[in-house]
């Protein structure tokens, strides 16, 4: 009977929550957010709604799309109340 391991006794990749840290995965989609600096009110409800952590917050609270890893879902394009994100093909 084989023993239970623990999660850092995984293999890479095993643990889902950013386990793609080792694989950019950005090219997999065909959309980027482009965030309207100019509307955002800095509310950073892309930050929460994004399913991959792939909008990061500055210090001043200015939100920066990582497209390294973001697949173009548009979670964050719809989650936006005042619609300063708009998905354009990458």
């Amino acid at each position: 009977m084989s023993k239970e391991r623990t999660w850092q006794e995984l293999p890479k990749g095993a643990v889902s929550y950013r386990s793609s840290m080792e694989y950019k995965t950005g090219d997999w989609g065909v959309d980027a957010p482009k965030i309207d600096h100019d509307k955002c009110v800095k509310c950073n409800m892309c930050h929460f709604y994004c399913p991959e952590g792939c909008i990061h917050v500055e210090e001043d609270g200015t939100p920066v799309p990582d497209r390294d890893y973001c697949k173009g879902c548009g979670v964050c394009a719809k989650e936006c109340p005042v619609k300063a994100i708009e998905m354009v093909r990458k």
